[in-house]
C-alpha cells in the first residue's frame, strides 16, 4: 500500500463533511449522524466475519476494505487522524497482547 493512501483518504472523508448530503454517500452519514456511521461499522464487520467464514479470500479483501473505510469515516467524524491510530499501533509493538490488555484494566 502507498503509505499516501491513508492521508489522501483521510483528507476527502474531511471533505466531505462540508459536502451536500446529496451529492456524497459519506457526506450523507455525516448527516444521519453517529449511529449511521456505527451501525454501517457493525454491518461491514458482519460481512467481513462472514467472508472469513466462507473462506473466499477476494471476499475478504472486499469487505474488510469497506470495514476499513466506515472506520475511517468515523475516525474523520470524531475528529481523530489515522496517525493517532498508527501512533498507538505503534506504542504497542513488541508488546504482549496479554501485558498491553492488563496495562488498560490499570488505568482510570
Amino acid at each position: 500500500m502507498n503509505p499516501d493512501t491513508l492521508a489522501r483518504l483521510f483528507a476527502t472523508l474531511l471533505a466531505r463533511k462540508e459536502a451536500d448530503p446529496q451529492s456524497s454517500y459519506v457526506a450523507k452519514l455525516y448527516h444521519k449522524g453517529l449511529d449511521a456511521i456505527l451501525k454501517k461499522i457493525a454491518e461491514e464487520a458482519a460481512e467481513t466475519i462472514m467472508a472469513a467464514k466462507e473462506g473466499d479470500r477476494e471476499k475478504i479483501v472486499y469487505e474488510t476494505a469497506d470495514l476499513w473505510f466506515h472506520s475511517l469515516v468515523l475516525l474523520a467524524h470524531q475528529g481523530i487522524s489515522p496517525d493517532e491510530i498508527l501512533n498507538e499501533l505503534a506504542r504497542r509493538e513488541g508488546v504482549s497482547g496479554i501485558a498491553e490488555k492488563a496495562s488498560r484494566k490499570e488505568q482510570p
